[in-house]
């Protein structure tokens, strides 16, 4: 399947694509010169799908660190039963960080209760997303490669378990354009204790142009600096100024640029943030007071993610693409990473997050938005059947939830299951490349054919191919 149409390709990917009988395809769905034109000084013009989309924007609500399935969304009554013996043979081996052959099973003291029509069973950590359990489809066999925190987040970020391949916000940003014009398309609104053990390399944009890299939005009322014209700078002489960069980077212009695209789109955006954008960044503007409380705004415990949800759905609102909240940073017990105190660490975190996230997808469904914006919650793994230091648990990728809401996705269900114990992904397991091809599908893109030439191979999202979970769509 050809390459995802772009406009800046070079001599080599061109006679590439040639070779292969492809080449002219790229240039066929411009069908006036004024499309080309658009296509090379706004590389994040809106692009037309590859197929009909369920949904046209999405959130990731990436809680860092790995949440436990078996405290939040997988009941276990047999791990209680069998609190503190040693794992039975039968369910076989996995590869831990530091739990070892003294390591026990430990039990929860989470109560599980059926919630909604549907029945499904939540823990009393998660109250609030409980009451929306039947907008949320809950996978509860996903599983990784990874179980160190730097690679497992990079996985789930960009497909690969090293640095330097594009995010899925990204590759979104790659396949769809931005139908906001004065936003950014890929925005990462990072925690403000700092940053997760991968860092900034699991959002970018790799190899794809630099056009499609996140904007870091800051934690606070302010989530992005300068965006006041200077003192005694008229809205008129700022034009003039972009007015002139662009004439002079245009008069040194040859040939077709992407760094230049790049940097003329990023002058433009910031522009029209400065005129036009600022009230759209200010939640305290244009929000009922319902609204506010809803997220927890106002609340010192939930303040800032609730900010930062409320952020999300304002930005998605308004044509933005992609949008990555992100809760925990800065390692340790700051993000869902329970090694010594289950319980400590996971009320604390659940008490940050619990109430905003509830928020975001009831807000989204009662303003008509949720059924084309795909909201997604999760870590890059879960924790550990066994006990770290007595009262933690370790990292554990071969088996944990997430679940996904909106986009086309059947609601109040549940999909896959772990063994008896959360121990491994038996029933219908999910890898990451399944859940970002299932993805790109309801986004509108083939993840084959979302691909970019580099180094002389096709990459994409989905590194080889992943399965489209058809089960869990609407």
């Amino acid at each position: 399947m050809s390459e995802h149409v772009r406009f800046n390709r070079n001599r080599r990917e061109f006679l590439t694509d040639c070779f292969c009988g492809f080449g002219s395809l790229a240039f066929a769905g411009m069908s006036t010169a004024e499309q080309a034109r658009a296509a090379r000084y706004n590389p994040l013009a809106p692009k037309a799908p590859h197929h009909q989309p369920k949904a046209k924007a999405m959130i990731f609500l990436f809680q860092a660190g790995g949440p436990s399935h078996v405290e939040t969304f997988d009941p276990k009554p047999l791990l209680n039963q069998l609190h503190g013996q040693k794992r039975p043979a039968e369910f076989g081996e996995v590869k831990y960080q530091t739990v070892n052959e003294n390591s026990r099973l430990l039990g929860t003291k989470r109560t599980f209760n059926k919630h909604g029509k549907s029945g499904i069973e939540v823990s009393d950590l998660l109250p609030h997303q409980a009451s929306i359990i039947d907008d949320l489809c809950v996978l509860r066999s996903m599983h990784g490669d990874m179980v160190v925190h730097s690679a497992a987040q990079y996985q789930m970020m960009s497909g690969r378990v090293i640095p330097g391949f594009p995010s899925m916000g990204s590759w979104i940003a790659y396949g769809l354009g931005n139908e906001a014009d004065n936003l950014p398309a890929y925005v990462v609104m990072p925690d403000p204790l700092g940053a997760p053990e991968a860092g900034q390399p699991m959002y970018t944009n790799g190899f794809l142009p630099a056009v499609y890299q996140p904007a870091m939005f800051r934690a606070g009322k302010r989530p992005v600096l300068n965006l006041d014209l200077p003192e005694g700078v008229s809205l008129e002489r700022r034009r003039k100024t972009m007015d002139l960069l662009r004439a002079v980077n245009e008069a040194s212009l040859v040939g077709e640029d992407a760094e230049f695209a790049a940097r003329m789109s990023a002058y433009d955006t910031a522009f029209k943030m400065q005129t036009e954008a600022q009230e759209i960044l200010d939640v305290s503007k244009g929000e009922s007071k319902e609204t506010l409380e809803l997220y927890g705004v106002g609340n010192p415990q939930t303040d800032d993610y609730g900010r930062r949800c409320l952020l999300a759905r304002r930005l998605v609102e308004r044509g933005v693409r992609y949008v990555c909240v992100v809760a925990g940073g800065g390692g340790g017990e700051t993000e869902w990473d329970a090694h010594s105190d289950i319980e400590k660490n996971h009320w604390r975190m659940a008490g940050l997050t619990d109430r905003p996230t509830a928020a975001l997808v009831t807000d989204l469904k009662r303003r008509g938005l949720l059924d084309s914006t795909i909201v997604l919650w999760g870590g890059e793994f879960g924790r550990s059947p066994e006990s770290e230091r007595g009262t933690g648990r370790d990292h554990h990728n071969t088996g944990f939830s997430m679940w996904v809401a909106g986009g086309g996705f059947k609601p109040g269900i549940t999909y896959g299951n772990t063994d008896a114990i959360g121990l491994k992904s038996v029933e219908n397991p999910v890898h990451f490349r399944d859940l970002h091809a299932t993805l790109l599908h309801q986004m509108g893109l083939h993840q084959e054919q979302l691909s970019f030439l580099h180094q002389g191979r096709k990459e994409r999202l989905t590194e080889v191919h992943g399965r489209v979970i058809k089960e869990i769509l609407a």
